[in-house]
């Protein structure tokens, strides 16, 4: 039986934890979460829409419904935006089958982190991801396609997970994720929403609390990577925390216009 002495240091720590979670929500909701929806909705899409000039994005796919935008942070970081309102992972609209594969998509333009650089650009180098509802500042679903860590590039490097595609536990940042690997193929056949949704049962119903990211193992195939938010281990579900946006993997020598 624990005794007051110990209960109180216990019970503090928690407070602490709570107070934590709580500060970094009011945070999130402190900020303009709705910027890059005014960007994508009131400048990109209307001006593709009119004119054949999406700035200030570098380009809107009208049939796909995306547009893809230069993210202040970082030489090389572009962000998938949906031209459809849609709040985050969290939203009912990812499960729709007629929703546009948006990690395929944002995976498909990495293309222009080679043009911004100037030359090309190792696949291993790159990742995507997505943050969990809490663990985002913006309110409009946007996929970070970046660079990866050099230490989670390691750690994958490292990774020997089944071919079977079976989940299976690794930790990677000191946080505890679930991973799977993917072909190219699959991840063009079936969007990672639906996928983590059909395979991970307890996902489904709390996708808020989750966050992706995608890279490249040794071998060509992809990997899937799920963290779960858990303030209790100071954990928000950011799978961007796996993203290096400073690129120390490749030094940027040219910047494009």
């Amino acid at each position: 039986m624990l005794t007051r002495r110990r209960v109180a240091p216990l019970a503090a720590v928690l407070l602490v934890l709570i107070i934590a979670g709580l500060l970094a929500a009011a945070l999130h909701f402190k900020k303009n979460s709705d910027a890059l929806w005014q960007i994508v909705s009131e400048h990109c899409l209307p001006g593709q829409q009119h004119g054949g000039n999406p700035a200030p994005c570098q380009r809107v796919d009208l049939n796909q419904r995306y547009a893809m935008l230069k993210d202040r942070n970082g030489p090389l970081q572009y962000l998938l935006i949906p031209t459809d309102r849609i709040s985050g992972i969290e939203s009912p609209q990812l499960l729709h089958p007629d929703t546009p594969n948006y990690f395929a998509l944002a995976w498909h333009e990495r293309i222009l982190l080679a043009q911004r650089h100037g030359s090309p650009v190792d696949d291993r180098v790159l990742s995507l991801a997505i943050n969990a509802q809490y663990g985002r500042t913006q309110n409009q679903l946007h996929i970070h396609l970046s660079c990866l860590r050099p230490d989670v590039r390691q750690q994958l490097d490292r990774l020997t997970p089944p071919r079977s595609g079976q989940w299976q536990r690794v930790t990677l940042r000191s946080h505890r994720y679930w991973v799977r690997t993917l072909t190219p193929a699959a991840l063009a056949q079936q969007s990672v929403f639906i996928r983590l949704a059909d395979e991970r049962p307890e996902a489904r119903a709390e996708r808020g609390k989750y966050g992706l990211a995608l890279a490249e193992l040794r071998d060509g195939r992809l990997v899937l990577m799920a963290i779960e938010q858990n303030w209790l281990l100071l954990n928000r579900g950011s799978a961007e925390e796996l993203q290096d946006h400073s690129c120390q993997l490749i030094t940027p020598t040219k910047k494009a216009a």
